[in-house]
């Protein structure tokens, strides 16, 4: 782009006007712009914008301008001073460096944009455009509003953990013992939302964890952390409780008797619902595989004072439950199958059903059974953490069925496609009347088959499909038309034309 002299002192200020009248003859001149770059500022430091990494000399350089979509910032011809010309929030934040670099002190969220540097020389005009980013760490990472304790199997929330002030938003990490913590939306639930101040343009990020813990979370500790150059909070740990974790039959329960004084006791008397132990240099006495019967009250007295006595009450959860029939059952297709569940539970519990690892809706009823009904099935009952399962195989038998026989015209037009489904246990034979090509055959699935066979009918003919298995036979017909066809072209007479 060639400048005319009085444009370039337009532009380019008073001092350029010595340079313009040296290139009133301007057909060498050409603005070049030049592939831009990008640099990254921390906020609230000074930033420094290069200019041109020194592809032009410095020598060379007659005039340096600074400038961005809103405006000029400053201007430094050669042998002067730098002149400021920013009127806006750059008043005061931009100076320039003896590298021709541009100072922006003070970095902030909306000094995100592109600036320009422009630099004339003795041959051309070259601008450097340089995309600015503005990072900001957060200005605190921590965990708050944290959870008295967790209780083992209980989904609570752990806390809430919050990275202040930062851009881009933080991305929080949740980590256990160092090992990142995966939502699962079972025992691990993380929520993260962001805030934008309106005045900074900075975000805030919050991340909620909520946790179900496991007994071997005792003294585990909790971190969260952002990408943000690995900030990391300060480590908790929670006091894991087992009031959630039952006491059930089989388990060993170990009473622990605990007294003030000075010396502090050692020796304790346990009451056992009924017998009494005395324990010498311990405080503690063990029941092993405990049962229904084990619940109740239990105490702890001084050896030397039994009125000084302590009490807690034991329960023993329990979950019994008899499925009735089980095994494997066979059954002729159209028999009744009765099925009985029946539950021994010390709190209320929940059934769920499935077949062939599939959840039903409902608790299967047989009266009828039918092929389809084949398979395995199962059922779970669960009273808190407690789970009992049981299951039976229902195999049904009988003679087969044909349930549909139908023809379809191939793709070519030239063949015919015969299709014959049937049910039945065992897996029964099938056979056809005609001889075909591309037998096809499907996977034996409750009960159900079907067989396919292609023909090429030369006339009009019935075709049989036989299906059997020790139990009986089943056999259809169906008529199938010859795929021959004649083209038939019939003259016409043209009535004879007027007389004139």
């Amino acid at each position: 782009l060639c400048l005319h002299g009085d444009v370039l002192s337009e532009n380019l200020g008073q001092g350029a006007v010595k340079l313009a009248e040296l290139y009133r003859n301007c057909s060498s001149w050409h603005l070049w712009a030049i592939s831009g770059s990008e640099i990254v500022g921390l906020y609230g430091e000074t930033l420094e914008i290069p200019c041109n990494n020194g592809a032009i000399k410095a020598d060379d350089v007659l005039l340096t301008k600074w400038k961005y979509d809103g405006g000029d910032l400053l201007v430094k011809n050669k042998d002067q001073n730098v002149s400021i010309t920013a009127t806006d929030e750059y008043k005061g934040r931009v100076s320039l460096a003896a590298n021709s670099s541009l100072l922006l002190s003070a970095a902030k969220l909306t000094d995100q944009r592109t600036f320009t540097c422009m630099m004339v020389s003795s041959s051309d005009i070259k601008e450097y455009p340089v995309s600015v980013e503005i990072n900001k760490m957060p200005s605190s990472l921590e965990i708050s509003d944290k959870a008295e304790e967790l209780e083992i199997g209980k989904r609570t929330k752990l806390g809430t953990c919050v990275a202040q002030d930062a851009n881009p938003a933080a991305e929080i990490t949740w980590l256990k013992n160092n090992e990142r913590l995966v939502a699962d939306e079972k025992g691990i639930s993380i929520q993260a939302s962001v805030q934008v101040d309106p005045v900074t343009g900075l975000s805030t990020t919050s991340s909620v964890l909520e946790y179900s813990a496991k007994k071997e979370d005792t003294n585990a500790k909790f971190t969260c952390i952002s990408q943000h150059k690995g900030l990391t909070s300060s480590p908790v740990s929670f006091n894991i409780t087992c009031e959630s974790e039952p006491l059930v039959e089989g388990d060993n329960v170990t009473l622990k008797c605990e007294a003030d004084g000075n010396p502090a006791p050692t020796s304790f008397m346990f009451h056992l619902k009924g017998e009494v132990m005395k324990v010498e240099n311990s405080d503690t006495y063990t029941i092993t595989n405990v049962s229904r019967d084990n619940s109740g009250e239990y105490k702890c007295s001084l050896i030397d004072d039994p009125t000084m006595e302590a009490t807690k009450e034991v329960s023993v959860k329990y979950l019994d439950i008899n499925l009735s029939p089980s095994g494997t059952i066979v059954k002729k297709a159209g028999e009744t199958l009765d099925l009985t569940l029946q539950i021994d539970a010390s709190e209320d519990s929940k059934v769920s059903w499935t077949k062939d690892n599939v959840k039903l809706d409902k608790e299967p009823k047989f009266t009828k059974v039918i092929f389809s009904e084949s398979g395995r099935y199962e059922c779970e009952v669960t009273m808190g953490l407690l789970s009992r399962k049981a299951s039976f195989e229902l195999v049904v038998e009988g003679a087969p069925v044909i349930s549909k026989l139908i023809k379809q015209r191939g793709e070519d037009g030239k063949h015919k496609v015969l299709i014959c489904e049937a049910e039945g246990s065992p897996k029964p034979a099938v056979s056809w009347s005609i001889n075909g090509t591309s037998l096809d055959e499907s996977p034996f699935v409750n009960g159900k088959i079907t067989h396919k066979i292609t023909v090429v009918p030369t006339a009009n003919l019935t075709v049989s499909c036989t299906v059997s298995n020790e139990f009986g036979t089943d056999s259809k017909a169906i008529n199938v038309s010859s795929c021959k066809y004649k083209v038939v072209a019939q003259a016409s007479r043209l009535p004879p034309l007027p007389k004139v």
